[in-house]
């Protein structure tokens, strides 16, 4: 149980390990966690539209993809062409202590080898994320996510990930929660 508790706040962890590459973007803040949480609903999503893959192996490669970051930290791509964080020994060193954890390995294997359909949809999940904040800091007036887009855009491997980033980009990111009921936001009632 012991290992367990340990691997319950090393995850916790990830609430604390920055996403790095915002800080070449020039603003946006965001947690490893959080960006794992929304990936996995967005995995979700895509399994189910997909209709022929296992969701919840969907689920678990998206939950489980970025817990070596705790480890390593998050490296964007500038950082990658420099630093090589051996991601193989943080997984191994974790595996070790849990009792699942060559389920653990063998999740990690599939999402990096991206031949099942599942770690198809895991890395456009992961993807569609990152569009995800790129058009929110957009339409907060970040110039430099319309770069970004495209590049993340090409990383996507499934249709529907393609057809979901070509909406999410002409999407205003506001409109889920602010409509066009004036009377409400002016007296707070309908």
């Amino acid at each position: 149980m012991k290992g367990l508790a340990n691997f319950f706040f090393e995850v916790g962890m990830l609430k604390r390990t920055p996403r790095s590459g915002f800080q070449f973007l020039g603003s946006g803040v965001e947690s490893v966690a959080e960006h794992s949480y929304r990936a996995a609903i967005i995995g979700f999503t895509l399994a189910r539209l997909d209709g022929q893959v296992d969701v919840g192996k969907v689920l678990q490669l998206c939950l489980f993809h970025d817990i070596s970051e705790a480890r390593t930290g998050d490296l964007n791509y500038v950082n990658k062409k420099y630093v090589r964080a051996d991601e193989q020994r943080a997984v191994e060193d974790l595996a070790a202590t849990l009792p699942f954890g060559d389920e653990y390995r063998s999740l990690i294997d599939e999402y990096r080898c991206r031949q099942s359909r599942e770690a198809q949809l895991a890395h456009d999940a992961d993807q569609l994320e990152m569009i995800l904040a790129l058009k929110e800091y957009k339409d907060l007036g970040n110039r430099y996510a319309d770069e970004w887009y495209p590049f993340a855009l090409r990383r996507l491997t499934t249709d529907t990930a393609r057809r979901l980033a070509e909406s999410i980009w002409c999407t205003d990111s506001s409109r889920w929660w602010f409509d066009d009921d004036e009377d409400w936001w002016i007296n707070g009632r309908r």
